[in-house]
């Protein structure tokens, strides 16, 4: 499902317009991205989380030369889901 498909399927379980349905998903979008910069973490009870972890720098390697590389540090998105969504997807 992509985020047309989404929304057409949110407008169409809510009985509202596409056009309200793209801007509440927009905005429960953006307020996760605004949270997750501040370095807080998202809950959804039965869902589940989003949170922000910090990944250090590192050496890796290039697969097509075997040369060593630097992989810089950089915080990264994690995605925990919920009891109620694991259940329902087994």
């Amino acid at each position: 499902m992509n985020k047309t498909e989404l929304i057409d399927a949110m407008a169409a379980d809510a009985g509202i317009t596409k056009a309200a349905a793209k801007k509440a998903l927009e905005s429960f979008l953006g307020n996760v991205e605004k949270s997750l910069k501040k370095g807080n973490r998202v809950s959804l009870v039965g869902f589940g989380s989003w949170s922000v972890s910090r990944r250090n720098a590192r050496e890796g390697r290039n697969p097509s030369t075997g040369k060593t590389i630097q992989i810089a540090a950089k915080n990264v998105v994690k995605f925990k889901a919920g009891s109620e969504l694991s259940d329902a997807v087994n």
